[in-house]
């Protein structure tokens, strides 16, 4: 059971502020009070355009616990709905492919178009296309999911009357300044699989540049003085800002460029490093503690890589990766001690954007507590 009695610590008031205690990681309450609240209500990030290329390409997903799927449809748009047949609700979609131009139940043969919409119940009334009286297709369609599309990158909210979508990239917007995100074109894809610890350490590890220097001292050169930290409404995230020379002056591969690590909640990652790539994370919840994650590279439309230096960025991207894997999953062991249960401490100049996103997580929640 959760109840506000959890946050004591965390909101206690002093200079030093504790972090999230470990039930946030490791309870299963608290997970599915995240999905009742936090996953339920906000636009949350599920996937990539790019993997939808075609009419009639299918893929299924989970959200807050519910089974959905994305579609594009025949008027070239991606949607979502709830995975389900409205028959004997059974779940339509089990694997991505294209279902050509109806999504077939394999149980009865119901079946249904890329608008949704029911076009064939065989036998339901008795014969073929014998329909029992009071029933029709017009009123037994899939149910549909609010779903936008953001250059490639997919978005879905399940609550009844979503935010507006603008309103939610805004402040994401803001801190790219001039980047056009829609020049940028993806080049490859990382699959991590399951991760073994909690999404939001995965989101915080982003999030802050503390660990930089000692996690990636090997695979980075971005001095922690050179980082600034971005607390910009739910848009949180960090900055460095290299000069040319720090530029110039990085070893062959390592990552030592500008860079933005940015966050919109619950769950959108984006890096861009300057000049001419970004990085898009998928963190897609499973349990208190595992994640499924991937990442897309892109780079600009007018940036010109080899195969081999498309090898040399993903080489270095998995190298990255793997290095802060290993410290979320490590944290994820550390929640089991009982000397977690405060929450840790959070520092006042390089994790006070870790903070916010925690006090995003717990305010979405504490309606739902007694």
């Amino acid at each position: 059971m959760v109840d506000q009695s959890l946050f004591d610590d965390f909101d206690a008031p002093g200079t030093v502020s504790h972090g999230l205690p470990a039930e946030a990681y490791i309870g299963d309450d608290f997970m599915r009070v995240e999905r009742d609240t936090l996953f339920s209500d906000n636009w949350v990030f599920v996937g990539y355009a790019h993997q939808l290329e075609h009419s009639g390409d299918i893929k299924p997903i989970e959200v807050a616990g519910l089974p959905l799927f994305l579609l594009r449809d025949q008027q070239d748009e991606i949607v979502a709905f709830h995975n389900v047949c409205r028959h004997r609700n059974l779940k339509l979609v089990d694997a991505e492919g294209n279902c050509g131009k109806l999504i077939r139940c394999p149980y009865h043969s119901w079946s249904y178009d890329l608008c949704g919409a029911l076009k064939n119940a065989p036998y339901f009334g008795g014969a073929m296309r014998e329909l029992p009286q009071d029933f029709s297709f017009a009123d037994n369609g899939l149910l549909p999911v609010h779903c936008q599309v953001w250059h490639d990158w997919i978005f879905v909210n399940l609550s009844a009357n979503p935010g507006a979508f603008d309103d939610f990239l805004a402040p994401l917007k803001r801190q790219l300044e001039t980047v056009d995100v829609t020049e940028y074109l993806p080049i490859a894809m990382l699959d991590f699989g399951e991760v073994a610890c909690n999404w939001k350490l995965l989101m915080e590890n982003f999030i802050e540049p503390y660990h930089v220097q000692f996690v990636h001292n090997k695979t980075t050169e971005q001095p922690l003085e050179d980082h600034y930290t971005v607390v910009d409404e739910h848009c949180v995230g960090s900055a460095v800002e290299l000069n040319p020379e720090q530029v110039a002056s990085a070893k062959v591969g390592t990552l030592g460029v500008t860079s933005h690590y940015l966050t919109l909640f619950p769950n959108f990652i984006m890096g861009t490093y300057q000049p001419d790539q970004m990085g898009v994370y998928l963190n897609e919840p499973i349990s208190p503690g595992h994640t499924r994650q991937y990442r897309v590279i892109y780079t600009h439309k007018d940036a010109h890589y080899s195969d081999a230096q498309v090898k040399e960025m993903r080489d270095l991207w998995h190298k990255v990766h793997l290095e802060d894997h290993e410290m979320c999953v490590r944290m994820q062991q550390g929640r089991h001690s009982p000397l977690s249960a405060q929450g840790g401490w959070l520092s006042p100049c390089w994790e006070n954007s870790v903070r916010k996103f925690q006090e995003l997580i717990a305010d979405a929640i504490r309606p739902q507590l007694k």
